[in-house]
């Protein structure tokens, strides 16, 4: 046996729920039982719909989503560029802090249309107006191999608690490259070095990569924090 449409059972709930309320005991259980088999509902849900004298809004027609215009995304991606890129979930609460401190320092100047726009956006409305900006890979970072077993062995590994009481001049140097979402082209990269016993950090711009370069750099930055260590 086919069940009725949607439409169909919304007509038979308005064309019930006046007999229902007023049928007997009997009457009220025939008319649960034709309904039931008619619609595939469970009894319990009969009930509901006939009792409410609705359909309960199942086949009403859905909210239409808010449309955003281009001055909203292009300030949402602004924001979002602020933030660091963070993800909609973490931007969302983020968004009224953000535009009224670079509002306060000139570095953002909204209508009132396109702030009122913004301000309403949910987490999910962000991430679908950010997904064209973040590019093919939608902003995640992708996915390495994890190096074989042997290689994370081979490499030691200090935490903050193995370093015990170092004398000052012991390193750690990194480095971070300011290349955006792509390591194509040339960027530069920040050579970052901090003495374990002072805490003190020392940064340098480094155009290349280049093992002369990265050693004449390392060599004058560990100098400096080794003097301001002892100083």
């Amino acid at each position: 046996m086919r069940l009725i449409s949607m439409t169909a059972r919304d007509e038979l709930v308005v064309a019930l729920a006046g007999r229902y309320a007023l049928g007997s005991r009997a009457d009220r259980g025939r008319m649960l039982d034709e309904f039931a088999a008619l619609t595939g509902h469970h009894c319990k849900h009969v009930m509901r719909l006939l009792r409410a004298g609705s359909s309960g809004g199942g086949s009403s027609p859905r909210p239409k989503r808010r449309l955003y215009d281009r001055a909203t995304r292009e300030a949402l991606i602004v924001v979002w560029e602020a933030s660091d890129r963070i993800c909609g979930k973490r931007l969302r609460p983020l968004v009224p802090v953000l535009v009224s401190a670079m509002e306060r320092h000139g570095h953002l100047h909204l209508a009132p249309e396109v702030l009122t726009g913004l301000l309403a956006m949910s987490a999910a409305t962000i991430d679908r107006a950010l997904r064209a900006a973040r590019g093919p890979s939608g902003g995640r970072p992708r996915r390495r191999s994890p190096p074989a077993a042997a290689i994370r062995r081979s490499v030691a590994v200090r935490t903050f608690a193995d370093w015990g009481d170092p004398l000052p001049g012991f390193m750690e140097a990194d480095l971070v490259a300011h290349c955006g979402p792509t390591l194509r082209g040339s960027y530069v990269q920040t050579l970052t070095l901090t003495d374990i016993a002072a805490g003190w950090t020392e940064c340098a711009p480094v155009l290349v990569r280049e093992q002369k370069l990265l050693t004449e750099v390392l060599s004058e930055l560990q100098g400096d924090a080794i003097c301001a260590a002892w100083v």
